[in-house]
């Protein structure tokens, strides 16, 4: 099993939107980066848990966990012309964009701000916490799941 974190603004899909949504489950869409892509198609599992994060708010943060419950596939709103994500490029044939399914699993206790993992010194190589990094899904080490899963109270 591997460890994720995956980053979505909250004003426009947040962890309780997610715990809102039919079997608490929702497609992972509009990812238009590549090395992002490759991760989910390559190295992403059934199974595997992930953190999700609040980017691009006033308090940026793990909320809690999701799950991935199907793997990669064809992202949709890639073929869309009335979405943000539609890619002219992108052929049904050959499509470009992936996207796979995440499911909500457990809340955290105590949200987990971007200030705590900064504050935490066993987190200080992990990759999120490096100046320019702007992925909007990275890996995470197994020391840092631990940890921050202990920050959040679980």
């Amino acid at each position: 099993m591997r460890y994720w974190l995956l980053k979505s603004e909250p004003d426009v899909f947040s962890f309780d939107d997610l715990k809102k949504r039919p079997k608490k489950t929702e497609p992972w869409n509009g990812v238009r980066n590549y090395q992002v892509r490759n991760m989910m198609r390559d190295e992403m599992a059934l199974g595997d848990l992930g953190f999700f994060y609040h980017s691009s708010c006033p308090v940026p943060g793990i909320a809690g966990i999701v799950k991935i419950v199907k793997e990669a596939y064809p992202d949709h709103t890639q073929f869309d012309p009335s979405s943000e994500y539609f890619d002219q490029g992108s052929k049904l044939e050959e499509p470009r964009w992936l996207m796979v399914d995440v499911k909500w699993e457990a809340a955290f206790k105590t949200f987990v701000s971007l200030e705590m993992l900064r504050a935490e010194p066993a987190l200080a190589d992990m990759l999120i916490l490096r100046k320019g990094n702007r992925l909007s899904i990275t890996a995470v080490e197994p020391k840092h799941w631990e940890k921050i899963c202990e920050l959040g109270g679980l």
